[in-house]
């Protein structure tokens, strides 16, 4: 089963980003940084989203967040899938923070239970069929709306979203140009999927 050991983005200041993401997520291993100035405008076509347990943790990490420099995109509410919000990091990369429960059922934690990678492309159906190609295989298909792979205790999860759908969901304008600022480090290989998304065949990370 393909597995997605890391996520790499290309931030203008490694130091600072690392300070942001383990102040304000505690996150280390899953996420890589490296110094790049590639141009970029607008919306980069993905989006990280961190799945936890209960609305307050939802709170939590994003106050954390806020108070190490990000900024709100969507404040977090309610809605009919549970409660969530949005934030934009300060090297611009967009993390959505959600649950599915609309209640508390014990004390604030800060446990992350999932990341996920959710990619924005133009063709749904055909992405998908790229990446069967690349061995992977799907967990849930909703059509030509969203497509989700078995990348078993992987660190990282992909999904496939239409992108203007993604953009719309984050709470920002679906255009953008330039480069992704984002590497996939897994073991499928090392290819460029039709929207631009790199990836890079990794090492999986040692357990103690």
């Amino acid at each position: 089963m393909t597995s997605i050991e890391s996520v790499t983005l290309d931030v203008a200041d490694p130091a600072a980003a690392g300070h942001f993401y383990t102040v304000a997520f505690g996150l280390d291993t899953q996420i890589r940084l490296r110094a790049s100035k590639a141009p970029t405008t607008g919306f980069r076509g993905f989006t990280l989203a961190l799945t936890v347990s209960q609305p307050s943790t939802v709170d939590s990490l994003i106050a954390t967040a806020l108070d190490a420099g990000a900024t709100t995109l969507k404040p977090a509410t309610k809605s009919l899938w549970g409660y969530g919000g949005v934030v934009q990091a300060p090297d611009g990369t967009i993390w959505k923070i959600a649950t599915s429960a609309k209640k508390d059922t014990g004390p604030a934690t800060r446990q992350i239970d999932e990341i996920v990678l959710l990619l924005g492309v133009t063709d749904v159906a055909a992405s998908k069929r790229f990446y069967l190609d690349q061995g992977l295989t799907v967990a849930k298909s909703f059509g030509r709306m969203y497509v989700e792979f078995a990348t078993g205790s992987s660190p990282v999860k992909l999904a496939l979203y239409r992108r203007r759908a993604l953009a719309k969901d984050v709470g920002v304008a679906p255009d953008g140009t330039g480069s992704h600022r984002l590497m996939i480090g897994g073991d499928a290989g090392s290819f460029t999927d039709p929207d631009g998304f790199a990836w890079e065949t990794t090492s999986p990370a040692l357990t103690p």
